[in-house]
């Protein structure tokens, strides 16, 4: 889901249950952190917040892949692009 803030870079959101994660810099160093190290959907979990390990595994599940492999430096970039580039289909 996307969530369009006035004449800023849209916020991308995940919903897991009642609960939204804003996707930014900060969650994603978290999800690189989970696929490049052991690290359980426990754990997991307790760093986004969320209640159980089967919210983290609904949370992965969801995240589109071209954001997984986003790195957290090129974040800020990547959303103003896309927003540049969705306003030149209007």
């Amino acid at each position: 889901m996307v969530k369009e803030m006035a004449e800023e870079a849209p916020q991308y959101v995940v919903r897991v249950g009642e609960k939204e994660i804003i996707i930014d810099e900060k969650t994603l160093e978290i999800i690189r952190e989970y696929l490049h190290r052991p690290m359980s959907l426990d754990e997991l979990a307790e760093k986004l917040g969320l209640e159980s390990w089967e919210e983290a595994y609904e949370f992965i599940k969801k995240v589109p892949a071209w954001i997984i492999w986003t790195p957290p430096a090129l974040w800020k970039y990547r959303a103003g692009w896309i927003k540049r580039r969705e306003g030149t289909r209007e």
